[in-house]
């Protein structure tokens, strides 16, 4: 079975970049503060990104369960989370989402989202009150840091004020950019992850079967062990250039990586670190292309 540990979802996309708005034009493409972009692939004709959608892309890759996170570049999803968690509750958890200065909510959901890398207030140690009542509650945090070190010495003394708050790094610490090591490191800390959404972007020019990334992979495996390395697809957004099944056939095919580590890195790491019980492998239904 398979745990995506890296989707979106939206009602209205409604956030912004620098300081400028993010909002859909339709067919897909969205205005990225002042640019269009190829946002969803063009058959996310409305610019709604639905949960049944989600779940019919999961059902048809053999994707067993999600991690819905959130982004500010499409703006605050948390009740249009929710809903979503209220329809597929055994296949989604959720996070909330943080923005510096705002409140945020922890009832209903599983986790917390921090975009850390785009805060006003770089520094983490300055975000303690996320952090506390994460802890208190019993939530996971989600966060995106800044590119290299910028950000790992206060998430360092974060994670050492909270030892068993449970972190998971988001975009395989943004592996392309220098000093990515840095932020990998951190997962050699207990209760911290690295899931790798997005890592099929960042490896876009090479593409598919992405050698790059599976080399990435296995570099991330010797700095913190394949234990602490975590699948996600980036879902909608990679697929303006892949089919979500590629997201993770690269792994699948890989002949870089063992059978027991692929099962880690797709489904056993994912379901220990969030709590995914009793799930069930999805049905599989050929398509028009198979014998």
């Amino acid at each position: 079975m398979i745990i995506d540990s890296h989707v979106h979802l939206w009602k209205t996309q409604n956030g912004r970049v620098a300081g400028k708005p993010v909002f859909s034009v339709g067919n897909g493409k969205s205005d990225f503060g002042g640019t269009v972009r190829q946002m969803m692939p063009p058959y996310m004709v409305s610019g709604e990104n639905t949960p049944e959608m989600l779940i019919a892309n999961m059902d048809y890759a053999g994707v067993s369960a999600a991690v819905v996170t959130q982004e500010e570049i499409d703006g605050n999803q948390d009740a249009y989370l929710l809903a979503a968690k209220a329809k597929y509750p055994d296949r989604l958890k959720i996070c909330s989402l943080y923005e510096e200065g705002r409140p945020f909510a922890l009832d209903g959901f599983d986790g917390v989202k921090l975009c850390a890398g785009r805060f006003p207030t770089q520094d983490l140690t300055k975000h303690e009150a996320v952090f506390d009542a994460a802890n208190k509650h019993g939530k996971f945090l989600f966060i995106e840091l800044a590119d290299g070190d910028r950000q790992t010495a206060s998430l360092a003394e974060m994670i050492r004020q909270y030892p068993d708050l449970r972190i998971a790094i988001g975009h395989f610490g943004m592996v392309t950019r220098a000093g990515w090591e840095a932020q990998i490191k951190l997962a050699r800390h207990e209760n911290v992850r690295v899931e790798s959404g997005g890592i099929t972007w960042l490896y876009n020019s090479e593409f598919y079967p992405y050698p790059s990334a599976v080399r990435a992979i296995k570099e991330a495996a010797e700095l913190c062990g394949m234990e602490k390395l975590i699948w996600g697809s980036d879902y909608p957004r990679t697929m303006v250039e892949i089919t979500y099944k590629m997201s993770f056939d690269f792994v699948l095919k890989s002949k870089e990586l063992t059978d027991k580590e692929k099962a880690a890195f797709l489904f056993e790491n994912a379901a220990k670190f969030y709590g995914f019980d009793n799930l069930a492998p999805c049905e599989k239904i050929p398509n028009m292309l198979e014998d």
